[in-house]
């Protein structure tokens, strides 16, 4: 009876252990028994035509247009010609005036405004009647201009500096005048950047503040490149280049903007998104390209980048063609995929090769 008891207790401990062994094993216990495959969840853009930008990037300062061999400064800030007190002041800060109006008359020692006028109207009657020279007559009106502050173009008076009654001395600034149709923007660039500029590129600028135009509130304006310093500055390592703003840009001098230098332009390009394109352990870009139930990583080389695209070229790549955007990193071969957002969010098995 005894050993009839310690053969049945030796046969259940042979079980348990035999069960212990194959649990131990996990899958391989059962080789018919086949992984549950992951699903990954992911996003899908689609490949476009666009046109796409390389930009120069800096910032800048609005200020008048300089001389150039055409046309003089756009922009001048006019100064005592003589010292003495200012006898009157006939404008105002944003007053329109013409080439040749008196901004400010002077009154310089014994000589005054309506004395030295007085004087021009004496020599110009002796003149007429023959009784004094033409130098006396020239004379008498260079005594007169010393006394007047001119403009010496057409614009607008950004500035007034002196009030009547206020004293004044050689090259003291008395007022500003700038042709507001004649800007210009000189902005700072460094040197391993402006390499690649050339004069007569497009320079779009942006920032805040912006006047109106024609009833609009604007927030960007376009200029043209016209100098770049042949110099670099070797404080900055930079390099000044200047460029000209269109007529009723909607910039004030002074303002300080943001602007880039469009140095590249490929129009009608084949273009991913941008968060599509990775890189793979060879450090080359790679797409998802999405055909029926299938992921395929597809290789491309890459160009411009601008607002979330990237150009790209690569074999049998068109406009059209689906692609992974969110979760195009790192596809294992065989992975289920489910589309996030699409009309069924369906989970569709591919048969994608492993991002390397």
């Amino acid at each position: 009876m005894i050993r009839k008891f310690i053969t049945v207790i030796v046969i259940v401990a042979a079980g348990l252990g035999i069960y212990a062994f194959i649990k131990s094993r996990g899958p391989e216990a059962a080789p018919d028994e086949e992984k549950t495959p992951s699903v990954v969840t992911v996003q899908l853009g689609t490949l476009t035509n666009v046109t796409l930008h390389r930009y120069v990037e800096g910032y800048g300062t609005i200020e008048a247009a300089p001389a150039t061999a055409d046309q003089p400064a756009a922009g001048a800030m006019l100064a005592a010609p003589v010292a003495g007190v200012v006898a009157s002041v006939n404008v105002i800060a944003g007053q329109q005036v013409k080439k040749g109006d008196v901004l400010a008359e002077l009154n310089s020692g014994a000589m005054t405004v309506d004395s030295a006028e007085q004087e021009v109207e004496r020599q110009k009657q002796l003149y007429a009647q023959q009784n004094t020279s033409l130098k006396n007559l020239q004379s008498a009106e260079a005594q007169l201009a010393s006394l007047r502050v001119v403009a010496p173009l057409s614009g607008t008076v950004t500035r007034v500096n002196v009030k009547a009654g206020e004293s004044v001395d050689v090259n003291t600034a008395v007022a500003e005048v700038i042709d507001l149709n004649r800007l210009a923007v000189s902005a700072a660039i460094p040197a391993a950047e402006a390499k690649d500029l050339k004069t007569g590129e497009d320079v779009q600028i942006s920032g805040t503040g912006f006047q109106p135009v024609d009833g609009q509130d604007a927030r960007s304006a376009t200029a043209t490149l016209a100098f770049i310093s042949p110099a670099v500055d070797a404080a900055s390592g930079t390099v000044l280049t200047r460029a000209t703003l269109a007529a009723a840009s909607g910039l004030r001098p002074g303002q300080f903007v943001q602007l880039k230098i469009v140095t590249a332009v490929h129009a009608n390009c084949l273009a991913a998104p941008a968060e599509g394109v990775v890189t793979d352990e060879d450090g080359k870009s790679v797409i998802a390209v999405v055909k029926s139930d299938e992921a395929a990583q597809t290789p491309v080389q890459t160009d411009l980048r601008e607002n979330g695209w990237v150009e790209i070229s690569g074999t049998g790549l068109k406009a059209g063609d689906s692609v992974v955007t969110v979760g195009a990193y790192g596809l294992p071969e065989k992975t289920k995929i489910r589309v996030f957002g699409s009309a069924t969010d369906e989970t569709t098995t591919t048969n994608s090769a492993p991002a390397k």
